[in-house]
Order: C-alpha cells, then structure tokens, then sequence
C-alpha cells in the first residue's frame, strides 16, 4: 500500500478514536471533528468505490450530452452516504424528525445506485424519491407553511413538504452535470445552514450539516481536479446530497415568529439550484420543449447553468466555482436575515433578487450563443 492511499486510512484510524473526539470537544471543535472525521471517511470510502464500479463494469459512458470523454465509475454517491452515515451514527443521538430524514435518505441513495446500475425510467426514481419523502414525513419532518387555521391545513403542509423534497433532490440532482459542482454545492450550501443553526440556537443541526459538509469535501479530490474525475457521484450521490439538504431545511426553525424570515433563510441558501430548475423549467414550456410531467422527467439537455455558463466561455473549472460563489452570495444573504430589521430584510431580499437577476441575464446570453 503506497502512502497516498495509508495516508486517509490513517488519518480515518486517529478521527474515530474516542480521545480524538474528547480532545476536539475539550477544545469546543466538535464542528471541525464532524468535518474531519466524515471527510477522512471519505477520503477512504471513495477509492473503494471506485475500484469496485470498474469490477462491476458500473461505467459512466461518453455520449453527445456529457462533457467526459472516457468511461469513468459512478457509485462515489455510495462513499458519500456511507461517510455522512457512519459520523452520524458514531455522534448523534437521533431526533424522531432525523430518523425519518435518515431512512428517506438511505431509500434515495439505494434507488439512485439501481439506476446507477440499471438506468431505470424517471418515473422510477421519482417514486422512490416520492416514497423517501413519504418516509420522512411519516415522522414528523413537515414544513409548518400553512397556518392550523387554514381548512386542510395538515394536508396542505404535507403536500407542500413532499414538493420540497423533491424539488430540492432534483435541483440538485440536474446540477450534477459537471466535475465538482454538486458535491461543491453540498459543502458551500451545508457550511450555511450551519452558520444559520449557529446564529438561530440550533447546534443539533449545526453539527448535522458539519456531517454533511466533510462528507462532500472528502469526495471533491476525486471528482474536482486537474486531470479530471477519477469517479462521479451518480445519481445516488446527487440525490443524497439534495433531499438531506431539503431535509435539514425542514428540521430547523430558521426565525422565531416569523414564518417569512423561516421560509426565506433556506431557500436563499438553496437559491441557485432552485433558480435553476425553475428557470430551465418555465424555459422548456415556453419553448414546447416539454408538454407534461412525463416528459419534463425524462428530458435531458445542455440548458442548466453550468452549461450556459460555459458556453458564455468559462472553462468548466471556472464555471464550477462561479456558481459556488453565487451559492455563497445567496448563502451570506440568508445569514443577514437573522434577526433583521424588515428594512434590513428588504434590503437583503433586493439584493438577492439582483444576483438572480443577473444570473438569468447571463444564461439568456449563453442559451443565444449555445448550439
């Protein structure tokens, strides 16, 4: 075994040991234990990965609509979701809302790795993304949107919850479309909501998205560099990534008494995949590229922003961090929010508006230069 492969299994060993873990809390690092510990995981996890796809014959193809020109292995989602999966289990004591958010997110990666394997049809993995929200729910993880008051008001939350989930899966799910950019999104977009748990008084999920954070971090190497990904996330790693974000959305309480601020904070930090999907969405209808929900599922092309972006004429590593900039933007916004004047609140929605703004300006430009 050469150093470069001892080295994270080494440096895993030292992470799980329980005086490594004293030594951090004693030092008030149980943040930074949770972002080493998931990211050596990973570190780990990943080549194991790998190596078993190539066995496998579990390959990536090279076709007209994807910017790799060698077969390259999925299942790194599966390291991912293994990583975040044993820090959580070695450190938390799991909420009635986490549960629920585990077990969806365990049925999601495990649907993702079939169609990883197999490329199941979109209605599939949308059933089992259904059926992961459904899980979710069923144990308390439910967004409070619509007052008690309101007639039907259980009902609408549900709906509305499930619609969320899935959202925010897919949104990110058709991100993952170039080298480093969801698991990117996964460490900028998880390094906010543990800033907005900080400030709101919520250390629970403070550490959960720290999980989350080295998780992703620990697969970047691997996917973002130089020489091009050695592996990708596949659909079960995108996936992952999204509905636990959604899912830690729905588990916070983002501002006391303010049910705007509280529904505001997480969509600014998921700001730009969301804007994406609706974006290329309304896009797509109103150019009659897609006529229902069938078909919006099962339509594929080079209309995200990632691919606007390079065609406006950023190479793909600059397009990767412009939109982890954007994220970050909108991810700063939101932790304005906390505790804001409505002045200040205003001002900070105004100025979000504009990064968005310009963000649709930018891809109208490249959609006119694209092919």
């Amino acid at each position: 075994m050469t150093i470069k492969r001892a080295l994270p299994l080494a440096l895993a060993a030292v992470m799980i040991l329980p005086a490594s873990r004293r030594w951090f809390v004693g030092q008030h690092l149980l943040w930074l234990y949770l972002v080493l510990t998931s990211c050596t995981l990973a570190l780990v996890t990943v080549p194991l990965a790998r190596a078993y796809a190539r066995w496998r014959g579990v390959l990536d193809h090279p076709a007209a609509r994807k910017i790799h020109h060698v077969p390259t292995p999925l299942l790194g989602g599966a390291a991912v979701y293994a990583a975040f999966a044993v820090t959580v289990l070695m450190n938390f004591t799991f909420s009635r809302e986490l549960k629920g958010v585990a077990v969806g997110a365990a049925l999601v990666v495990f649907v993702g790795i079939i169609d990883d394997v197999l490329d199941v049809p979109a209605w599939v993995k949308l059933g089992g993304q259904v059926g992961a929200a459904g899980v979710a729910i069923g144990f308390g993880a439910v967004l409070t949107i619509v007052p008690q008051g309101v007639p039907g008001a259980a009902v609408l939350n549900v709906a509305v919850t499930t619609l969320w989930f899935l959202t925010v899966t897919n949104a990110v799910q058709f991100l993952d479309g170039m080298d480093g950019l969801a698991a990117g999104l996964g460490v900028v977009t998880g390094l906010f909501f543990s800033v907005v748990a900080l400030q709101s008084g919520q250390p629970y999920l403070m550490f959960l998205s720290a999980s989350l954070v080295g998780a992703c971090a620990g697969f970047l190497p691997y996917n973002f560099r130089p020489g091009g990904a050695t592996i990708f996330l596949g659909d079960s790693g995108a996936s992952f990534i999204g509905f636990t974000l959604a899912g830690l959305a729905v588990m916070g309480e983002w501002a006391n008494n303010n049910p705007v601020v509280a529904m505001l904070t997480p969509t600014l930090i998921l700001g730009v995949p969301l804007f994406d999907i609706a974006f290329v969405g309304v896009v797509r209808i109103i150019q009659g590229k897609v006529h229902s929900l069938p078909e919006w599922l099962a339509y594929t092309g080079k209309d995200h922003i990632h691919h606007r972006f390079e065609q406006l004429g950023f190479t793909k590593g600059q397009t990767v961090l412009l939109i982890m900039f954007l994220c970050a933007t909108l991810g700063l916004s939101a932790s304005l929010l906390n505790g804001a004047t409505p002045r200040d609140a205003v001002l900070v929605l105004v100025q979000a508006g504009c990064v968005l703004v310009i963000v649709a300006l930018l891809e109208t430009v490249g959609r006119g230069r694209g092919a």
